[in-house]
């Protein structure tokens, strides 16, 4: 074991040690490791005592060396146990001989021993060895001998051994083992609030340990020698000696020491055990009583300051733990203490004293127990309150002090230390005049943390009482709970008595100190004392309180701030001065103290009552300070200059400020209510105050106004949950500022009551209220009877104000917070319709416009959202009112406006009508009359259910409509109108028979005549615009656009509207109204409006009337809605116009006949299935008389080179009238007069206009079809130019034609088979115009047009004629003739021809060109070799026409030929390619056997015209001689040959050569046909050969005609 091997070398180190002085010691050394070795443990070595003898040997040498090594080892055999009881003595011997050497270790080395030997189990328990022990304690304390740290040593060794002394009573008499705390009296670096907290809890916590043990006398051993000890100490303490101690005298403060530790330590001792108690009360309470006295004079230790601060602390522990027990010594105590306070003693023993005092007030116990035993006791003195006034007195010492600033300072410095956690100190080279400063600072600062203390105290306790239910918190409800508990009871007193005295206090320090620290410390006294109050219902102390904190909130700066500022270094008077005049400066004394009222506020909004006022005048000041541009907060010091302050920390207090300004009104939904009608009764006085009569008014009075309206608001919103019974104290307030003369005060208190309305209304307590707004439930009404009363009282102040206050800006106030309402909550309001309706119809009258624009955007608001939810009895008022603002003078937008609501109305209504025709409904208001008065909130009653007919309502809104149909002013007659039947429209597929006869006979008919009658009558003068001002004198109006400068041109725009609606009603609704029992009657009655507004009226009016029967033939022939009558009336209407309409040409004029061109179209295609033979005669004689009123040969437009409008329309017009299937007869007229406006010749229909309604259809028919037989006589050939278009003009015609054109190909086979040849002969007219017009278009779109009309024609077989066989081969000869004359007239005489003198560009040549070959191609290939059944006579005509145009080239002299332009030679050599293609075999391969004829007639002209030609050559041969040929000729020779060394011919043609029948026979035997036609040539060709210039001109001609030999020819 390590212990064994210890020992064993501390044995060995005694026998080196002893070696050679002490050879015994040495020996016993050596025996007792032999010894030790055979020992097993401690156990062993305590029954076997030669190892403690070796030991004690060692130590009785008395050798240093020696000594300290047996002590040593002596300590180590005490601490394993392994001594023996027995050897107590023995070892206590040699312990106080050790003491009595002068070395210092082995002292100490006896004083750890000592220790060891208390702690062990061979401590003292007899009185002897006990006395020994501890004799030998204090012999090593007061010997002189004995150095410091010996001394010190065996104080704390003796503090030790007493307290394990008292430790052993405690266990040997069964107490508890709970100590009292050993701190002193709180620390001095904590804030007294904490020692306040700390103190209390921990006192809590001793009290629920310790119990109230029973007062014992018997005590036992361990007992006896615990008193024996405290006898002696208390002995000591008063300078006598200590008989059991055998101590003679000891340091009285050592020993005053010890007995502050063991009264402090081992409470439970003297509570339980009367010995000790005793000695505590007659012996150490008489010590104490002796010191504390400070009439004599002390010599001696008893004068010294550390001696009075012990003899303090044991009186404060006596008293603070033992005064129930000793009630009559503390008393004498405190009495005692108090009066120390008012003697004139030295610094250092008042602030001993005050420090025993601060510690009373700031432990809340040791308070509540002094003022239980004292103050509440009559026979006791008021022991706290005295203790209060004393402290009290010390703080108002300040006062008289000649320093008192220095001091204050010090105060506040000392504050401060203690708020950072630090111990204040001074200096160690300070001054004796700072020494005296610092003192009596410190003597100020105690006394007022003991004043703090006290406040704490009363608030802990005041919590305390909370939380075991005997006082009510200030947040619940209820305050009827009055201080009836023990607790309660003994706070109220304490604050009674201690209250004014605290306040006096805390304010003057409050007043004069700048110290942050203390200035916080003082406004959490202020707080907790406040609360406390509160919690308590002590109105007095805290209306005191409440006024003394709002004077440190914002002032003025008082004298004493004001020359601390100016006095501050480097400040700059003026400046400072300025500031101070001009601004407020909030100082951080005035922020804290503002936080402060607001955690009072907060804490107790519920028990303030009447001193609210005082709360809201601070804050009230406070919130102007906020806003007010020149205010700041004091963050830096006034040293520094002004520009130079970093303003963050400024706006961060005023943000902080502002926003627990906010937060207090904002938690008054925490208040009961009868706090918050408090709350508005102070803010409603803190606001009347400065209401006066005169309008002018102070920025301050203004401000607090302001902040009272702001407040108050605020508090609404917060409670919205409870508004009932706070709204009428907001309301009556908001109308007394309304009615002030201030213009401010009124615009503040409508701003202010805007957001309380809309905030009550939009609340939850208006939600459920007209959940079934149309139909009331009976079962719910006397539910609601509250509800209805509260509605009206919300919305009462908007009407009172409206109909009481003339003030047009509080007028239109009203009306803006209505809409505001309306706006956001309108669906939640039920009752107050009625005076909201009468409120807005009184605005009608009103002369202002700003008025009438603002209560017309409520009723836009209702109408548009709110017509769900209004109540159904007042629809019809609604709806009334709309139309009063329709009819108003002043804002025609707000007129027009209405009219759209009533629009929206309809809409509404109409969905009542489609769920329920007739509903029944629960009104909630009286029946509202239209002008009704406006009904007091209680004088209200519930009306029986009443049927509302939807219908009616619908029939309200068009009468409305109606009135405003007649308005004076266009703009809003017009817009009504225009809603009027777009309603009708958009809604009439809901509306019953009976409705649609009510609304046809009652408004729309009526509205009919009655705008016909005002426009008839209104005036023609032109009216002049608003005068705008003047110019040189002369006044200056706004123009107006002629077409609406007179009464009657603004009525024919209503006329107008009226048509469109008519047409709209006709389009949608037409089959609908013919079921109507009246509809014929009305029907004629709309036809003569409708024929009267074309004839009579406007172009607008006309043209609307148009458009009129225009949608309704379109809306309804495609449904088959019309029968023929309609179509026959419609028609009879543009006949009767065309014919009364004058025959002069203008803008109107034209515009209606192309309106009526338009509409005639749109009849014919839309009813095309109701007509019938002769209703489309006269639609064509309509469409002549409207195409002859055009007939003007020098339009104005077609001189501009464009077509007049109305024959446009013709244009558009003609290729919709194309016949039906049913009508396939009709084609023939349709196109006989078309051709008769293109060739100028007058048709049947033109012969018999007059008569058209007196002939039959065929009679027509056949008389058309007799005309093209007479006309089939006339030879148009050599028409003329101005037979073409003749007064219709060019271009007229050039559209023409090709509708004409397209016409005819869409015609049946047998009508075309009838017109073809008059066809043809137009279009062979209009080509014509080329020799007379070149340039012009006409001939080339008839060109064009011819190509295709006759290549189609020669395509047709006859078998698709219908009609009679004869009559069908008579039109087709008809047709080959007229093809043949257009041919001989067009290709002959136009076509390769020079036909004008100026020379033309080249594009016109070649598109000229182009289009002669298409004719010629044409010609060729699709007439000539396609015709199957044109006569040969005709055929002859035309392949002579070919021959002709081939002829030019040939047929000119050799000495002009060369002049001849180069396409005039093109187009003669492609006639002459055309005529062999004729008779080519090959070509012929794939065409019809008709072509067969065509070639033989074609043979024998070609042959003779190459027989011309070749002659042609020979002969300008010998005239040139050598001179060379013309091109042109060579060129035309060279084809010549070509084409006849390609060409090769059929048997038919073969045998129509003029050749000798032999070679015929021949050639057919033969089969050689083919090149017959060579062999009629032969002769020309022979006389080639044998010429004299043959061989000079054979390589100029026969090489380019492929012949490499002339004998080839033969």
């Amino acid at each position: 074991m390590a212990f064994m091997a210890a020992l064993e070398a501390d044995l060995r180190a005694l026998s080196a040690e002893a070696r050679r002085r002490h050879p015994a010691v040495k020996d016993a050394a050596e025996h007792a490791i032999l010894k030790l070795r055979s020992l097993s443990g401690p156990s062993e070595i305590a029954q076997n005592e030669d190892i403690l003898r070796m030991f004690l040997m060692a130590c009785s040498v008395k050798s240093v060396k020696l000594s300290v090594i047996g002590l040593s080892c002596l300590q180590k055999l005490i601490s394993h146990d392994a001594v023996a009881s027995s050897a107590l003595k023995e070892i206590l011997a040699t312990l106080k001989d050790h003491a009595e050497m002068t070395d210092e270790i082995v002292q100490l080395k006896t004083l750890q021993t000592m220790l060891i030997l208390f702690q062990s189990h061979l401590h003292p328990e007899s009185e002897e060895s006990m006395s020994q022990a501890l004799g030998i304690c204090l012999y090593l304390l007061e010997s002189s001998r004995s150095s410091d740290s010996v001394r010190n040593t065996a104080a704390a060794t003796f503090r030790q051994a007493v307290a394990l002394v008292f430790d052993n009573v405690i266990r040997a008499e069964s107490l508890p083992p709970g100590k009292a705390s050993s701190a002193r009296l709180g620390s001095r670096v904590n804030s007294v609030v904490d020692n306040v907290t700390h103190s209390f809890s921990h006192t809590l916590s001793l009290a629920s340990n310790s119990g109230d043990p029973t007062m014992r006398e018997n005590l036992s051993d361990v007992g006896k020698l615990g008193l024996r000890l405290l006898e002696d100490l208390t002995a000591l303490a008063a300078g006598g000696s200590a008989t059991w101690f055998r101590v003679y005298s000891l340091h009285r403060t050592f020993a005053l020491d010890i007995l502050e530790f063991v009264l402090s330590t081992y409470v439970a001792i003297f509570q339980a055990l009367l010995s000790y108690q005793q000695v505590l009360r007659h012996q150490i309470c008489s010590l104490l009583m002796t010191s504390l006295r400070t009439n004599v004079e002390l010599e001696g230790e008893a004068g010294e300051p550390s001696y009075r601060r012990l003899v303090l602390r044991l009186v404060s522990h006596v008293i603070r733990l033992y005064s129930s027990s000793l009630v009559t010594e503390s008393e004498v105590f405190l009495n005692m203490l108090v009066k120390v306070t008012r003697q004139d003693l030295p610094l250092w023993h008042q602030i001993l004293v005050l420090e025993i005092l601060r510690g009373f007030c700031v432990e809340a116990c040791t308070l509540r127990l002094l003022f239980q035993t004292f103050d509440l006791n009559p026979v006791n003195t008021n022991v706290v309150e005295n203790i209060v006034r004393a402290l009290a007195l010390v703080v108002a010492s300040i006062q008289a002090s000649d320093s008192s600033e220095e001091t204050l300072a010090a105060v506040g410095g000392m504050f401060s230390s203690k708020a950072k956690g630090i111990e204040w100190s001074m200096d160690n080279d300070a001054s004796n005049a700072a020494v005296l400063v610092a003192s009596e600072a410190h003597t100020i600062t105690l006394a007022l943390e003991g004043l703090l203390g006290v406040v704490f105290t009363i608030a802990t306790l005041t919590d305390e009482a909370l939380d075991v239910g005997e006082l009510e918190s200030p947040k619940c409800e209820s305050n009827s709970m009055e201080c009836s508990g023990q607790l309660a009871l003994l706070c109220m007193a304490m604050v009674n008595s201690t209250w004014l005295t605290i306040l006096d206090s805390l304010s003057l320090i409050l007043m004069r100190s700048q110290g942050e620290a203390i200035i916080l410390e003082i406004l959490k006294g202020y707080q907790a004392f406040t609360q406390a109050c509160g919690v308590l219902r002590a109105i007095e102390p805290l209306n005191s309180f409440l006024a003394s904190l709002c004077k440190f909130t914002i002032n003025n700066p008082n004298d004493g701030e004001k020359r601390s500022i100016l006095q501050s270094p480097g400040s700059k008077r003026s400046e400072t001065s300025m500031d101070q005049r001009d601004s407020i400066i909030l100082t951080p004394k005035n922020v804290q103290a503002l936080r402060t009222l607001f955690n009072v506020a907060h804490r107790l909004h519920n028990v303030l009552g009447p001193s609210w006022v005082l709360v809201l005048e601070t804050l009230s000041a406070l919130d102007r300070a906020i806003h007010s541009p020149h205010a700041s907060t004091q963050e830096v010091s006034a040293s520094v200059s002004r520009l130079s302050r970093d303003t963050s920390g400024q706006y961060s207090d005023f943000h902080i400020l502002s926003s627990l300004n906010s937060q207090l009104f904002e938690s008054s939904a925490l208040m009961n209510i009868a706090a918050v009608k408090s709350l508005l009764s102070a803010l409603h006085q803190l606001s009347s105050q400065h209401i006066s009569g005169s309008s002018q008014l102070s920025v301050q009075q203004i401000g607090s106004i302001s902040f009272s309206v702001e407040r108050m608001t605020t508090i609404l919103i917060n409670n919205l949950h409870r508004v009932e019974p706070i709204w009428d104290q907001i309301a009556a307030h908001h109308l007394e500022l309304a009615n002030c003369s201030n213009p401010q005060l009124r615009s503040m208190a409508l701003d202010s009551l805007d957001q309380s309305i809309c905030s009550v209304v939009g609340s939850e307590k208006f939600q459920g209220i007209s959940s079934a707004p149309h139909q009331f439930q009976e079962s719910h009404l006397v539910k609601e009877n509250e509800t209805v009363s509260f509605e009206y009282a919300v919305l009462s102040p908007l009407v009172i104000l409206y109909s009481s206050n003339k003030n047009v800006d509080v007028q239109m106030g009203a009306l803006k917070i209505l809409l505001h309402v309306l706006e956001r909550h309108g669906e939640k309001l039920s009752y107050s319709w009625p005076s909201i309706l009468h409120m807005l119809r009184a605005v009608t009258d009103a002369s202002e416009k700003d008025l009438i624009s603002l209560g017309f955007q409520s009723i836009r608001v209702i109408m548009n959202e709110g017509l769900a939810t209004i109540p159904v009895q007042c629809l019809h008022e609604c709806i009334l009112v709309t139309g009063a603002y329709g009819t108003q003078k002043t804002d025609i937008n707000i007129s027009l406006t209405s009219v759209g609501l009533l629009w929206t109305a309809t809409d509404f209504i109409v969905k009542g009508l489609i769920s329920k025709p007739i509903e029944q409904a629960s009104h909630m208001n009286d029946d509202v009359q239209s002008g009704g008065t406006i009904k007091e909130a209680n004088s209200k009653q519930v009306p029986p259910k009443q049927i509302v007919d939807y219908s009616m309502l619908f029939f309200s809104v068009f009468s409305v409509l109606q009135k405003l149909g007649s308005d004076d002013r266009p703009e809003v007659r017009n817009s009504a109108v225009r809603t009027l039947f777009q309603t009708l429209s958009t809604h009439g597929q809901k509306l019953s028979k009976s409705m649609w006869e009510d609304c046809l006979w009652l408004y729309v008919f009526p509205m009919l005549e009655h705008v016909s009658h005002l426009a008839s009558t209104s005036s023609r003068d032109e009216w002049q615009g608003k005068e705008l001002g003047t110019r040189a004198g002369k006044a200056v109006h706004m123009l107006i656009h002629h077409s609406r400068n007179t009464a009657q041109k603004q009525w024919d725009e209503t006329i107008v509207l009226v048509l469109g609606g008519i047409a709209r009603l006709l389009r949608s609704f037409f089959s609908y109204l013919q079921q109507l029992r009246k509809f014929s009657s009305g029907w004629v009655l709309l036809l003569d409006f409708i024929k009267n507004s074309i004839l009579n009226g406007s172009k607008e009016v006309a043209l609307a009337a148009i458009n009129c029967l225009q949608t309704f033939v379109s809306a309804n022939c495609p449904k088959g809605n019309l029968e023929s009558s309609y179509i026959k009336s419609v028609l009879d209407i543009y006949e009767l116009v065309l014919q009364t309409s004058p025959n002069f040409k203008n803008d109107s004029t034209d515009k209606v006949k192309q309106e009526v061109l338009r509409g005639l179209g749109d009849l014919y295609v839309q009813a095309q299935s109701l007509f019938n033979g002769d209703m489309y005669l006269r639609l064509m004689a309509i469409m002549h008389l409207m195409i002859k009123t055009t007939l003007n040969p020098t339009d104005y437009d077609s001189e501009l080179g464009s077509i007049p409008a109305v024959q446009r329309g013709i244009l558009e017009i003609i290729p919709m009238l194309r016949p039906t299937a049913v009508l396939s007869s009709m084609w023939t007229p349709l196109l006989l007069e078309l051709l008769c406006y293109l060739n100028g010749h007058e048709g049947p229909l033109q012969k018999n206009s007059k008569q058209i309604h007196d002939r039959n259809s065929q009679a027509l028919v056949d008389g058309a079809k007799q005309s093209l037989v007479e006309r089939s006589n006339l030879n148009g050939g050599g028409t003329k130019l101005d037979m073409v278009g003749s007064g219709w003009g060019i271009l007229f015609v050039e559209k023409l034609v090709p509708i004409i054109v397209n016409l005819f190909l869409e015609a049946p086979p047998n009508e075309r088979f009838s017109a073809s040849p008059e066809v043809i002969q137009g279009l062979g007219r209009c080509m014509n115009t080329r020799r007379d017009n070149p340039r012009g278009t006409l001939w080339r779109i008839s060109a064009e047009c011819f190509n295709h009309v006759v290549t189609d024609e020669v395509r047709q077989d006859n078998t698709d004629c219908k009609s009679d066989v004869n009559s069908c081969k008579l039109s087709r000869a008809r047709f080959w003739k007229e093809v043949a004359d257009v041919y001989e007239t067009f290709l002959v005489g136009s076509c390769g021809r020079v036909l004008s003198s100026d020379v033309p560009s080249a594009d016109y040549i070649t598109a000229d060109e182009t289009l002669e070959m298409s004719v010629l191609t044409v010609f060729g290939d699709d007439i000539l070799k396609l015709q199957k059944d044109a006569p040969v006579e005709v055929l002859q005509r035309l392949v002579n026409c070919l021959d002709h145009c081939a002829s030019r080239t040939g047929s000119l002299p050799v000495q002009t030929v060369g002049l001849l332009p180069v396409h005039c030679s093109r187009f003669s050599l492609s006639c002459l390619q055309m005529m062999f293609s004729l008779c080519s075999c090959i070509a012929k391969a794939t065409l019809c056997a008709a072509a067969s004829e065509t070639s033989k007639v074609s043979i024998s002209i070609l042959m003779k015209r190459c027989e011309i030609i070749l002659g042609q050559f020979l002969a300008d041969e010998n005239d040139l001689g050598e001179h060379p040929l013309p091109s042109v000729r060579v060129e035309e020779t060279i084809c010549v040959l070509q084409e006849l060394a390609r060409l090769i011919i059929d048997i038919d043609a073969a045998n129509a050569l003029n050749i000798p029948p032999y070679l015929k026979q021949a050639l057919g035997e033969n089969k050689s046909h083919g090149r017959a036609h060579l062999l009629s040539l032969l002769p020309t060709f022979s006389e080639l050969v044998v010429s004299r210039s043959f061989y000079h001109n054979q390589q100029l001609v026969f090489p380019h005609a492929g012949l490499e030999n002339p004998k080839h020819v033969t």
